[in-house]
């Protein structure tokens, strides 16, 4: 399988408010960069977004390592609350419906074609293609006012 590395970023002016995700996908010596924009959304949705749109370009089955600096996206994974998530009928450990639903199912169906490993980085500190998801996800907002 093709080994691909996506960085992720989402940002939103306001939350909720005008939103941008930007996504860097690296393959070999590839680099393809992707961002977009929502008029009226929240950060968690456009830090959902960004891998969505980004493992949505992968054509095949791919050893996927997605870097992100979301804790709320890679703890979902990482820490299985997900599964639990499932499990409780799309409930959080508190019984309230868990937030952002259709882009979480969108996302694990997505993960699901793919081996994929979730990865937190630090956000605005010196990891350089992080920096350049937020400056893509930032810069589409602005394109957008």
């Amino acid at each position: 399988m093709k080994e691909i590395e996506i960085y992720t970023d989402g940002a939103c002016s306001g939350n909720p408010g005008p939103g941008g995700w930007g996504a860097v996908l690296i393959y070999n010596e590839n680099e393809k960069e992707i961002s977009g924009y929502e008029k009226d959304t929240t950060n968690n949705r456009m830090e959902l977004l960004a891998p969505i749109r980004a493992l949505e370009l992968l054509k095949e089955a791919c050893n996927v390592k997605i870097y992100s600096d979301s804790a709320y996206v890679v703890n979902a994974f990482k820490n299985k609350w997900i599964t639990n998530w499932q499990r409780n009928g799309w409930k959080t450990a508190s019984k309230k419906p868990v937030e952002n639903q259709d882009l979480w199912k969108n996302l694990i169906e997505l993960t699901s074609k793919h081996q994929v490993e979730w990865i937190k980085v630090k956000g605005h500190s010196d990891n350089e293609k992080n920096n350049r998801c937020d400056f893509l996800a930032t810069e589409a907002i602005k394109n957008n006012k």
